[in-house]
């Protein structure tokens, strides 16, 4: 069985729905193929989304189901143990009504879902994607649904499934370390502040979520399963060692789930009528909470470049490149980014401990440059 439409988005995640969300009232005929058999995520991960991200989730409709579980960031402070120096961020002195905000996974894949949902968008779900391919005149998809074998082709092919249909040639760079993540309450409350703590073994990050925070600590993978290990008192008491007084105790943590932590960027595909987004394309580190903001401005772009194109050249070889060449270089600005504060950062070198402090202390005692960085980690490369 062989059908043809425009687009075909092979993910019906996060960003793939975003993806078709963006492209809500458009001429064109879009059908989004999903492995799993309903849109629905059991995902322990809070996620931060910066203001730039809303302002895309506003455009897309998603944002005011949204709006009453998500949880404002007005201040982030920034740290290293065992260092001087500090800078704070505020919402107020950056003329936004926050910096960011935290979400539950399964709150923002709800309100993506339900926009994809109530589109014209033809959704597949319980799909084996088996094979991908382009030719000069359209994309291939073959997939398998309820034992039957399908063959699908569109003038765009999107993965937005992680990649995990087409691996094709990726760059990996294990950081030998896990994030565990889970949520914990405090003797102070937060005051929509968040925090980033450096340490020699790795970024730590409290995020408010609610009238907790949601923590990500990493720990090298060698510690992890020791950490994992404790009981809440042990688990409580190693935290606190780790980030300091500035919440007062740590009074009770949430059940703990860990991730390998890796930067992984997938090379684009040669040739015409496919594009990766998300994490199909690229996996960063989490410290600065940038990975899903920039597959959602992958996402978005992606939109923005479909509605500005004439039907015919969409997916073509001028289409696809003018795709990369949008969104290049914030998505090299964000790994480069990501990796060098995990670098920097993540020992206890004498020279850079103190370069680092000095750092963190000029960025505090010069507005224009907190200035720059708080909108870098808003709006991506454009804030530039």
């Amino acid at each position: 069985m062989t059908d043809h439409v425009d687009i075909a988005v092979v993910g019906g995640g996060p960003v793939g729905a975003a993806l078709a969300a963006a492209l809500a009232g458009s001429e064109y005929k879009i059908t989004v193929l999903e492995a799993r058999k309903d849109l629905t995520a059991q995902d322990p991960r809070a996620i931060a989304l910066s203001q730039g991200a809303r302002l895309i989730l506003e455009r897309i409709g998603a944002w005011s189901t949204l709006a009453d579980m998500v949880t404002p960031i007005e201040t982030i402070h920034v740290s290293q143990r065992g260092g001087f120096g500090r800078a704070e961020l505020l919402a107020s002195e950056m003329g936004v009504p926050a910096l960011g905000y935290v979400a539950q996974y399964g709150d923002l894949y709800a309100a993506l879902a339900a926009q994809l949902q109530q589109g014209s968008v033809e959704l597949l779900t319980s799909t084996q994607v088996t094979a991908i391919r382009s030719t000069s005149g359209y994309g291939v998809v073959e997939y398998q649904r309820d034992g039957v074998d399908h063959l699908l082709t569109a003038d765009l092919v999107v993965l937005a499934d992680g990649g995990r249909s087409l691996p094709g040639q990726q760059q990996v760079k294990d950081y030998g370390q896990t994030a565990i993540i889970c949520t914990v309450t405090t003797a102070q409350p937060h005051g929509r502040r968040a925090y980033e703590r450096f340490t020699p073994e790795g970024p730590m990050a409290l995020l408010p979520l609610g009238a907790a925070y949601a923590l990500v600590w990493t720990v090298p993978n060698a510690q992890a399963e020791a950490v994992l290990a404790l009981d809440d008192a042990a688990f409580l008491e190693q935290l606190h060692d780790r980030f300091g007084d500035r919440q007062g105790r740590f009074l009770s943590a949430s059940k703990r789930a860990a991730f390998p932590l890796r930067m992984i960027t997938s090379e684009p595909v040669q040739g015409p009528r496919i594009l990766r987004i998300g994490n199909a394309a690229q996996t960063l580190h989490p410290v600065a909470g940038q990975g899903f903001n920039l597959g959602l401005r992958d996402a978005w772009q992606l939109g923005q470049l479909v509605w500005e194109a004439d039907k015919p050249a969409l997916g073509g070889t001028e289409f696809c490149a003018r795709y990369q060449a949008r969104r290049g270089p914030d998505v090299r600005g964000g790994l480069l980014m990501t990796d060098l504060m995990v670098e920097l950062f993540s020992n206890d070198n004498f020279m850079l401990r103190h370069g680092r402090g000095l750092g963190l202390a000029l960025m505090d005692m010069l507005p224009p440059l907190k200035k720059v960085f708080a909108r870098k980690m808003m709006f991506g490369a454009r804030a530039w």
